[in-house]
């Protein structure tokens, strides 16, 4: 759990509408684009148990788990 809150303290500081002014990335998860979240629910733009059900599901796929991520993200500065 300790990675997944380090990962998205960075990304957003946990704001439902934070967005990164350089790429456009949105939400907790900082998602790029945004409407990826669409997915999760139509409310993804201001939900943020719809933010964070579809960042759980991104990084289970993409990296297996957050600490994954989180490492991911020190190498390249994203995720």
């Amino acid at each position: 759990m300790q990675c997944l809150v380090t990962l998205w303290d960075k990304e957003s500081d946990w704001t439902t509408t934070a967005t990164n002014p350089s790429s456009g990335a949105y939400g907790i998860v900082q998602s790029l684009p945004a409407e990826k979240m669409a997915s999760a629910g139509a409310d993804y733009l201001t939900n943020y148990r719809t933010q964070i059900n579809w960042g759980l599901d991104y990084i289970q796929e993409r990296y297996q788990s957050p600490c994954g991520a989180l490492n991911f993200h020190y190498a390249n500065n994203w995720y």
